[in-house]
């Protein structure tokens, strides 16, 4: 005796076959995001305006710019800390930033009913 799954499940060939294009157009849909976001470019500032760090989506910093009013010879601990703050949150921005993208076509993907985000 055959048991019969419910119609769209269990690994049908037409259903395996819609899954692998399914994830074929995922992988040619993730490819072309990430293209996108290492072109993008994120303009963050740290020290209530004081270092402004340009940063692409493949973390390379393309420019810095510092108040001059920030510079103390006498502090420079001051301005390292707000370096750091700079970068740190120039890293997260775009980090998030590309998790999140990419987190809307991995979380759609729908193998045979089954909600499987973060397989890819």
């Amino acid at each position: 005796m055959k048991a019969r799954l419910p119609q769209g499940r269990g690994g049908g060939p037409g259903n395996m076959q819609s899954m692998i294009k399914q994830a074929q157009k995922m992988q040619e849909d993730m490819a072309a995001l990430q293209e996108e976001l290492d072109a993008r470019e994120y303009d963050i500032s740290a020290g209530g305006g004081a270092v402004s760090v340009k940063i692409t989506g493949k973390l390379e910093v393309k420019n810095i710019e510092i108040d001059p009013d920030v510079v103390d010879p006498d502090d420079v601990e001051t301005l390292q800390d707000i370096l750091v703050a700079a970068m740190n949150e120039a890293i997260k921005t775009v980090n998030d930033t590309n998790s999140n993208e990419m987190g809307k076509i991995t979380g759609s993907l729908n193998m045979g009913g089954l909600g499987m985000p973060g397989m890819f």
